[in-house]
C-alpha cells in the first residue's frame, strides 16, 4: 500500500492508478479503524478495481466543546489494517493540506434542511464541516465510487443530495451497520466506554429494535411507544438527545402515506455519544 501525505502527492498517486485501472473506489475516515471501516473497504474492493482510503480527523465537523483533541488516533495500527484489507493507496494529511488557506477563510459546502435537523440542531455547523471536506476530498481523489456507513444514517444522505446537487460524478454507496455480537453499533467512540458502560450500550439497538417491530405490528407510528422507548433508555442510564421514527429518503416526519421508514436515535452513556438506527417497513394501509 502507497502511502501519501500531501495533495499534490494525492494527485499524482491517482493519476497513476487511473492509468493502470478501470474504476477507483474511496473510503474517506477518521481513523481508530475498526471492523466497520474495513468492512467498507472490503465492499470497495468487490466494486472497484484500486481502493483509496483517508485519515482525517477533520476538525470542522467538531464543536468547540467537543471531543476533537481527545479524539482516538491510532495511525500506525490503522496502516497496517489497510494495507492487510488490501487498500492500494492512503492519503494521511496535516491541515494545511486539506486547508490550504486555513479553515477560518475555507470555502464551505452545505446541505440546506437536512444539515439542520436531528445531529444537525444538536451539533450546530458538524454537518457543514462534513459535507465540506468530503466535497475537498472527493475532488482530490476523483473517485467513481465511495463507502459510507450506514449507522451515520444522516451523514449518508447528505453525502448523496451533496453529490447529486452538485452533479459529482460519484456514486455514494451505503454499506449496513457492522455490530458486536451482542448488537452494539462499532464505533470509534466505544473506545470512550466504561466496562459497566459498554455492558448497558448494546441495549441502545435492543429498545430501537423493540420500537421497529412494535411500529411494524401497529402500523403507525405511536407517539406513546416511542415516549416508552425513550424512558427505557433513560431508565438503563442514557441521556437521550434525540429518538424518533423519519422516513428514509430525507428524514422528513412520515405522513401516512409513507411505509419506508427509518428509526433513528442518538443518546449520551457516561463520555460516549452513540448513534444508531433501524430500517422498517410499514404494511400497505397500516
Amino acid at each position: 500500500m502507497e502511502v501519501c501525505t500531501t495533495a499534490d502527492g494525492l494527485r499524482r498517486h491517482v493519476a497513476g492508478l487511473r492509468a493502470r485501472c478501470g474504476r477507483i473506489a474511496f473510503v474517506p475516515t477518521m481513523g481508530n479503524l475498526h471492523a466497520g471501516h474495513l468492512r467498507l473497504v472490503e465492499r470497495a474492493r468487490d466494486h472497484a478495481d484500486a481502493v483509496i482510503a483517508s485519515i482525517y480527523v477533520n476538525p470542522l465537523q467538531f464543536g468547540p466543546h467537543e471531543d476533537f483533541a481527545a479524539y482516538p488516533r491510532t495511525p500506525v495500527a490503522d496502516r497496517e489494517q489497510l494495507d492487510a484489507g488490501g487498500c492500494d493507496l492512503l492519503f494521511l494529511p496535516a491541515d494545511e493540506e486539506v486547508y490550504p488557506r486555513g479553515k477560518a477563510a475555507q470555502t464551505f459546502v452545505e446541505v440546506p434542511g437536512l444539515s439542520d435537523i436531528l445531529c444537525g440542531e444538536i451539533r450546530p455547523g458538524h454537518f457543514r464541516g462534513v459535507t465540506t471536506v468530503v466535497n475537498r476530498l472527493f475532488n482530490l481523489v476523483a473517485p467513481d465510487v465511495a463507502f459510507f456507513g450506514k449507522k451515520d444514517y444522516q451523514q449518508w444522505l447528505l453525502i448523496r443530495l451533496m453529490v447529486a446537487d452538485l452533479a459529482m460524478p460519484v456514486e455514494v454507496v451505503g454499506v449496513e451497520t457492522e455490530r458486536a455480537p451482542d448488537g452494539l453499533a462499532l464505533s470509534s467512540r466505544n473506545a470512550y466506554l466504561t466496562a459497566a458502560e459498554r455492558r448497558v450500550a448494546p441495549r441502545l439497538f435492543a429498545v430501537l429494535g423493540a420500537l421497529k417491530d412494535q411500529t411494524e405490528h401497529d402500523g403507525v407510528v405511536s407517539p406513546q411507544a416511542l415516549q416508552q422507548a425513550r424512558m427505557a433508555l433513560e431508565a438503563d442510564g442514557f441521556r437521550v438527545d434525540y429518538l424518533t421514527v423519519r422516513r428514509r429518503a430525507d428524514l422528513a416526519l412520515p405522513v401516512p402515506a409513507d411505509a419506508d421508514l427509518v428509526v433513528l436515535a442518538a443518546a449520551w452513556l457516561g463520555r460516549a455519544r452513540l448513534i444508531d438506527n433501524v430500517e422498517l417497513v410499514l404494511a400497505p394501509g397500516g
